[in-house]
């Protein structure tokens, strides 16, 4: 058993780039294969005002766990706003992004089967 406190895992800042728009994102890897995590990993994302990561898809299933403020997950059809306390899931290749509101901040620990592989998709 593995008991990790999330205040104690190292944030890893983004600006942007490949993967990310709009803002900064804070990354913290919870749980992955330094644990011994085998077929999956979490990670703990927060996302500033308007900060959003850009349409991709992944080879395996994810789950989102809104923790805190209020964001936006998106497919290619469709917007939904996101509060603390629901869960989210994307199956493998669905084109999708999630990031927060242009008027709050939004965290959510990101769970994601392994091995892992994103790919980045134009609009």
């Amino acid at each position: 058993m593995k008991i990790v406190d999330v205040k104690d895992i190292e944030v890893k800042v983004d600006e942007g780039g490949a993967v990310f728009t709009g803002g900064k994102v804070y990354t913290q890897f919870v749980i992955n294969e330094k644990h011994g995590a085998e077929k999956i990993h979490i990670g703990m994302i927060k996302f500033t005002p308007g900060a959003r990561n850009k349409f991709h898809t992944h080879n395996s299933e994810q789950i989102l766990y809104v923790t805190e403020g209020k964001g936006i997950v998106a497919t290619k059809d469709k917007e939904y706003v996101v509060t603390p306390g629901m869960v989210i899931f994307v199956p493998p290749g669905e084109v999708h992004w999630h990031g927060a509101t242009k008027d709050s901040s939004f965290t959510h620990l990101a769970v994601i089967g392994q091995p892992h592989e994103m790919v980045m998709v134009e609009k």
